[in-house]
């Protein structure tokens, strides 16, 4: 796979080490001269040292042929042009992208970029799993964030203790598809009672955050 990384920060520096000892080719796009020498005399890849969000920088690391861009700088709306120059002008099938602000990720997404990572919102996510939290967990998201993965912890104060997976008043296109029950996933039924310290694992829409939140939650 011909990957082709911008920036040489700490994230691209070892990005493009683990790459290179996979067996896949790597160029670099670092901005700093000095930066990319480095890099370049460490890791044996190409570096380029140039800015990463112009088209004739990218023509010369040979984007035509990419199978990936990972846009990994420590400024989004870098890492957000260098994916959109790659995209639109070189035809790059995947873009990745970094995101520093776990607010841009919206952005990105409808701008047709194809993943995003957020150092911030995966440890806050550690966090939250971590810490008992009245709020709906993201999990994941699935078909470019339309689709989601929630998690509901359901306290003494929870509207739906006490009935039944069958009883409960679900939004649209949402299905409960785990209960997790004194550290242990447990099948469910229709006629599954939902008790105390459940963790509701829901799958479900984007726009039905807040109905999901009032029914497992409360106001």
């Amino acid at each position: 796979m011909y990957v082709v990384v911008i920036g040489g920060g700490n994230v691209g520096y070892y990005l493009t080490r683990e790459l290179l000892q996979a067996g896949h080719e790597v160029v670099m796009i670092e901005r700093d001269p000095n930066r990319a020498r480095q890099i370049s005399d460490e890791l044996g890849s190409m570096v380029i040292p140039a800015d990463g969000c112009e088209g004739k920088y990218q023509e010369e690391a040979g984007m035509r042929r990419a199978d990936v861009i990972a846009a990994v700088t420590g400024d989004d709306e870098d890492n957000l042009v260098a994916c959109q120059v790659a995209k639109m002008h070189f035809n790059v099938p995947r873009a990745i992208a970094r995101i520093n602000n776990p607010k841009n990720e919206e952005l990105f997404r409808k701008l047709a970029i194809d993943d995003t990572v957020s150092a911030t919102k995966m440890i806050l996510g550690v966090i939250e799993h971590e810490i008992p939290v009245h709020e709906l967990l993201h999990l994941t998201e699935l078909e470019g964030g339309d689709v989601q993965i929630v998690e509901a912890y359901l306290d003494e104060n929870s509207p739906v203790l006490g009935q039944t997976v069958r009883e409960v008043q679900l939004p649209a296109d949402t299905s409960v598809a785990v209960i997790i029950r004194s550290g242990r996933a447990i099948v469910v039924k229709p006629d599954t009672r939902l008790t105390e310290g459940d963790r509701i694992l829901v799958v479900t829409s984007a726009e039905r955050e807040d109905d999901l939140r009032t029914l497992f939650i409360g106001s």
